[in-house]
């Protein structure tokens, strides 16, 4: 059931549309759990819309052991995916900055207060984003430390490979997770693949890991496939930031979900001009490297990589 969660008139008889689809049960029940699958606040993040895609194909195969409402909001910035644009285009405003919003704010602040009004309440919300087009990460979920016994639990049933929790100091008050896990609204926020693309196997991995919560939830009575153990991160100093010493080009050696010792070589930043090879960009510890740089052209300072310390990954 499509229904417009919020509109407004742009200029050429255009409309803005922030459209939510919801699949309920074959024989509706009273109180019923509700997970809300919400994707594309950020314009050029497109992870997101093969898990959508995805989750409601196999919903429709096996509409029987559905027994709560699915919500799907797959474009909540439609005006930036059109325009492969992060922000809001012409306003230049990047939409997870705008919330709680203000129903009686500028037209941007309503769109964004409706969008509140509808989602909240809900058992269960994944705000899903991909990295932007410079890094790719695996799947992983990030969670701020004042909701973590609510988030941490829901997140371990998600099939990520990896849970980060960060400080209340590095909390933006105005995005769309805070704002609803404020009110009381859980909401884990995914990041998962690279901007601008779509990485098949991990949105694979992630509709394996919402129909195993949803189970969990009492959303779905079918089939799950079992999910993996998460990395827990807890502390700032778990994850060593690899940047660039030089400008050029660098040329990976690993891919990202690889475990390294000390001094491996990741990659090489190369001048094309002069063929040469300008820096080795090495591992500081043994780790495991969860980002690595995607776009080739590089200066220096620029982030090459993320590696979370052995210690925590628990490996041998």
């Amino acid at each position: 059931m499509i229904k417009t969660i919020a509109a407004v008139g742009l200029p050429v008889d255009e409309v803005l549309e922030i459209k939510r689809n919801r699949i309920l049960p074959e024989t509706p029940m009273d109180s019923m759990k509700r997970i809300s699958i919400v994707t594309g606040i950020h314009g050029d993040e497109l992870e997101g819309q093969y898990v959508c895609f995805e989750l409601q194909r196999r919903i429709e195969q096996n509409k029987e052991c559905l027994t709560g409402i699915v919500d799907i909001y797959p474009a909540m910035n439609p005006l930036g995916i059109d325009s492969i644009t992060r922000g809001i285009p012409a306003f230049d405003l990047d939409m997870n900055r705008l919330f709680p919003g203000d129903i009686d704010g500028s037209m941007l602040e309503y769109v964004v207060a409706r969008i509140m009004e509808d989602v909240a309440g809900s058992d269960c919300v994944l705000d899903i984003h991909a990295s932007n087009i410079y890094l790719t990460e695996i799947p992983q979920i990030r969670i701020n430390e004042l909701h973590q016994d609510i988030l941490v639990p829901m997140a371990e049933a998600a099939n990520v490979d990896f849970i980060w929790i960060h400080g209340a100091s590095t909390v933006l008050e105005s995005t769309f997770a805070y704002s609803l896990n404020h009110i009381g609204t859980p909401v884990l926020v995914v990041e998962m693949g690279v901007g601008m693309r779509i990485t098949r196997t991990y949105g694979d991995q992630m509709v394996d890991g919402i129909f195993h919560l949803m189970k969990k939830m009492g959303i779905w009575n079918g089939e799950v496939k079992s999910v993996r153990k998460p990395i827990i991160s807890r502390k700032p100093e778990d994850v060593c930031y690899l940047n660039a010493s030089v400008g050029g080009v660098f040329i990976p050696n690993v891919e990202h979900g690889t475990k390294l010792k000390k001094d491996e070589i990741i990659g090489q930043i190369v001048d094309p001009l002069c063929g040469k090879v300008l820096d080795e960009v090495r591992t500081p510890e043994d780790g495991m490297l969860f980002t690595i740089r995607d776009y080739p052209v590089v200066v220096e300072g620029s982030l090459m990589g993320r590696l979370l310390k052995k210690e925590v990954c628990g490996y041998e």
